[in-house]
C-alpha cells in the first residue's frame, strides 16, 4: 500500500544556500549531459512557489538511466549557490506515483487563491439565493451534484495559458462571471436572472474536458476536435433530457447562452448573441477573463516595481497601474480572499 506523502513543508521560494532539503517536488525538466567525470543530469524542480535547477553528478547519475518531466520526486540533498542562483545538489532522489500518494496539485502548480471547495459552495449559494423556479434549481443542483462534473470543476484550469490557467481557475472564472451577471441584473431588472445564472454557471463547463488539466494541461483529443462550447452542450444534454418540468423554451435559451458566449464568429462563437441575457453573459465572460490577465500582469509588475507591463499579446497593448484613491485602495486591501473579491477579479 502506498504511503502518504503528508503535507509539503519546504517550498522553493524559501530555500537558501547551505540548507538541507528533504521534500517532494515536481520534476519539470530532465536533460542528460556529459562531463569529464561521466554523465550527469541537468534538472529543474518545481512547486507552486517557483522553480530551482538541480544536478545529479556521476556516478550517482547512473542510477537513473532515464527521467521524464512531469513526475513527482522526493529529493534529499542541499542548496548551493551557483552564479548567484540557488541550485539543488541531489544526494538521493526517489521517483513517486503522485496519484497513489495523494499529492495536492496546488502544492506544485499555480492555484486559485481561494480553495475550490469554498468557491463551489459560493456557487451553490448563488443557486439558493437566486433560483426561485424549482425546475431551474433542481437542474443546476443535479449537474453540480454529478460526481464526475464536480470532481472536474474542483481542479480544472480556466484556460491553457491566457487567463485563469491554474488549478481551480475554471471554478474561479465561473464564479466571477456568475457574480457579475447577478450584479448586472440589479442594474437591468428586466433580464431573466435565473436563466442567465444557469448560463453563467455552465458557459465554460466543456473546458473541464477540453483541457487535460493536471501537470501537463494540454488540449485533449476531444478538445481539439470539438472545442469546449460543443462539449459543454453535449455534457448538459442528458441532464436536460431528465428535467421534464423545465420548460423547453428555457432549455433552448440556456443552450443559446452557452453557444453564443464568445460573442463573434472570429472569436470562435458558432452563433452571435441574440438575447439580452446572451449579450450580458458574453460581456461578463470577456470582462472577467481580461481582468484576470491584468491581475496576473500586476503580480509580475510587483516583482519588478514597474508601473507598465511589457506588451501583452492577448490584450494587444501594455497595461498601466494607476495611483488609486486612498480610501478605495484601503477598502480593496481589506477584502477577504474567502469572498473571492480580490482586486481586479469579478
Amino acid at each position: 500500500m502506498a504511503r502518504s506523502v503528508g503535507k509539503k513543508s519546504q517550498y522553493i521560494q524559501s530555500l537558501s544556500p547551505g540548507q538541507s532539503v528533504d521534500d517532494i517536488f515536481l520534476l519539470a525538466v530532465a536533460n542528460q549531459a556529459q562531463s569529464k567525470n561521466g554523465p550527469y543530469w541537468n534538472l529543474s524542480f518545481q512547486d507552486a512557489t517557483g522553480a530551482v535547477d538541480g544536478k545529479i553528478w556521476s556516478p550517482k547519475s547512473l542510477e537513473y538511466p532515464s527521467l521524464e518531466p512531469g513526475i513527482f520526486v522526493r529529493v534529499k540533498g542541499f542548496v548551493e549557490s551557483y552564479r548567484d542562483k540557488n541550485q539543488l545538489k541531489v544526494d538521493q532522489m526517489e521517483l513517486l506515483d503522485g496519484n497513489a500518494l495523494g499529492v495536492d496539485l496546488s502544492d506544485f502548480m499555480p492555484a486559485s487563491k481561494v480553495p475550490p471547495e469554498e468557491m463551489m459552495e459560493a456557487l451553490e449559494d448563488l443557486i439558493t439565493e437566486h433560483m426561485k423556479h424549482k425546475p431551474w434549481k433542481a437542474f443546476c443542483r443535479k449537474v453540480l451534484g454529478s460526481d464526475d462534473i464536480r470532481f472536474r470543476l474542483l481542479t480544472a484550469p480556466g484556460a491553457k495559458t491566457v487567463h485563469h490557467a491554474y488549478v481551480g481557475g475554471l471554478l474561479e472564472h465561473t464564479l466571477g462571471v456568475a457574480r457579475a451577471c447577478m450584479a448586472l441584473c440589479d442594474v437591468y431588472p428586466d433580464l431573466d436572472r435565473q436563466t442567465l445564472l444557469a448560463g453563467a454557471i455552465f458557459h465554460d463547463l466543456g473546458k473541464a474536458w477540453e483541457l487535460s488539466g493536471g501537470l501537463v494541461n494540454d488540449y485533449t483529443d476531444e478538445g481539439r476536435l470539438f472545442g469546449h462550447i460543443q462539449i459543454g452542450v453535449e455534457k448538459l444534454e442528458p441532464f436536460l433530457a431528465r428535467a421534464p418540468r423545465l420548460e423547453e423554451g428555457l432549455k433552448l435559451h440556456l443552450k443559446h447562452l452557452i453557444t453564443s458566449h464568445h460573442g463573434e464568429h472570429e472569436f470562435g462563437s458558432p452563433v452571435r448573441p441574440k438575447t439580452p441575457e446572451a449579450f450580458i453573459l458574453h460581456f461578463a465572460d470577456n470582462m472577467d477573463a481580461k481582468l484576470n490577465i491584468i491581475d496576473q500582469a500586476y503580480a509580475e509588475m510587483d516583482k519588478t516595481g514597474t508601473s507598465w507591463s511589457p506588451y501583452m499579446r492577448f490584450l494587444e497593448r501594455n497595461v498601466f497601474r494607476p495611483e488609486q484613491t486612498p480610501d478605495s485602495a484601503k477598502k480593496q486591501n481589506g477584502k477577504s480572499e474567502n469572498q473571492c473579491l480580490l482586486p481586479l477579479k469579478a
